[in-house]
């Protein structure tokens, strides 16, 4: 994990503890709690993100260094990023056209 920025070592340190609660109860209930506060956490990080990304293309950046940046991701899919589109609208996009087509 050293070359993991600060804040996601931390975040996995969380789950972490999470894991180390010995009482299962207080264990299930401490997760459950994150869990319903994820979604929220995960619309939050989504933004930064998509921020972020537009930041980097305006300073220059093409898509596929930021691409490359995000992981090795595709250059398409760093400007699906920028436009906010998420994984679960692609997926039902991309099984809209795929029911569409098989209809035509």
């Amino acid at each position: 994990m050293a070359d993991q920025p600060e804040e996601v070592t931390r975040l996995v340190e969380a789950i972490k503890a999470f894991e180390a609660i010995e009482d299962d109860e207080a264990c299930a209930v401490a997760v459950s709690q994150a869990l319903k506060d994820w979604t929220g956490h995960q619309t939050r990080l989504r933004q930064l993100r998509q921020q972020r990304v537009q930041a980097l293309k305006a300073q220059g950046r093409t898509w596929e260094e930021i691409g490359r940046l995000l992981g090795g991701i595709s250059a398409a899919r760093a400007q699906q990023i920028a436009a906010g589109v998420s994984g679960a609208s692609r997926r039902k996009a991309e099984t809209a056209k795929r029911a569409e087509a098989s209809d035509g």
